[in-house]
C-alpha cells in the first residue's frame, strides 16, 4: 500500500512475438495458392491448343483431302453379236451394255460430266459411296486386218480387248470448298466369241 492511501494500479498488455510471422506465412500460401491456380489454367490452355491443333491436323489430312475416285468396269452384257471366223477375212461387230462405277472415298460429293467417245451421263457420287451407271460402246473389227484377226480366232475363241477411259469430275467439300479430279481407267479383257462374255477383266 502506498503512502498517503494512494494506490498504483499497473497495466500490462500480452504482445505475441509471432504475429508478424503468421501474417507472412498466411501471406505466402495465399501466394502459393495463387500460382497454383495460374499454373492450372496455363496447363488447361495449353491442354485446348493442343487438342484444336490435333483436330484441325485430322481435318486437315482426312476430310479435306481430296482424294482421286476409282472408275471401273463392273459387268457387261452384249447385244447384236456377229462374228466371222474366216481365216482371211475375220471379222466381229457388237453392241457392249457396260455397267461402270466410280467410287468415291472423300467426305464430299463427285460430280462428272459427259466424256469421251462412249457417253458417260451426268452423275453425281456422293461423299464415301459408289456410283453405278450404264454406259453402251459400239465395237466393231473396221480397223483390224481380217488375216490378222483370223488368225487371233485359229489360235483361241476369244478377242483379246483392252479400254482407256477418263472420267473428269469436281470434288465438292463442305457445299463450298471445289476441286477438280479426273480418273483413268485401263482395262484388259478377252470377248469370247463362243460364250459371248467378257473373260479375265481386269482393270487398274
Amino acid at each position: 500500500m502506498a503512502e498517503n492511501g494512494e494506490q498504483k494500479v499497473y497495466c500490462s498488455a500480452t504482445v505475441n512475438p509471432y504475429g508478424r510471422v503468421d501474417e507472412e506465412v498466411a501471406s505466402l500460401a495465399q501466394k502459393d495458392e495463387r500460382r497454383k491456380k495460374r499454373m492450372k489454367c496455363f496447363a488447361y490452355v495449353a491442354a485446348f491448343a493442343v487438342f484444336q491443333t490435333a483436330v484441325i491436323l485430322v481435318f486437315a489430312l482426312v476430310v479435306m483431302k481430296v482424294r482421286t475416285p476409282k472408275f471401273r468396269v463392273r459387268s457387261a452384257a452384249f447385244e447384236d453379236f456377229q462374228v466371222s471366223t474366216l481365216t482371211t477375212n475375220a471379222s466381229f461387230r457388237t453392241r457392249m451394255i457396260t455397267e461402270l462405277s466410280v467410287k468415291n472415298p472423300n467426305f464430299g460429293s463427285y460430280k462428272n460430266y459427259k466424256v469421251g467417245e462412249a457417253v458417260v451421263p451426268k452423275g453425281k457420287a456422293n461423299f464415301r459411296s459408289t456410283k453405278k451407271f450404264t454406259v453402251s460402246v459400239d465395237l466393231n473389227s473396221a480397223n483390224v486386218p481380217g488375216n490378222v484377226l483370223g488368225s487371233e480366232l485359229s489360235q483361241h475363241a476369244w478377242i483379246p480387248l483392252t479400254s482407256r477411259a477418263t472420267l473428269k469430275g469436281k470434288v465438292t467439300l463442305m457445299l463450298m470448298f471445289k476441286k477438280n479430279k479426273s480418273t483413268n481407267m485401263d482395262c484388259t479383257m478377252n470377248l469370247n466369241t463362243s460364250s459371248r462374255q467378257l473373260q479375265e477383266l481386269s482393270c487398274k
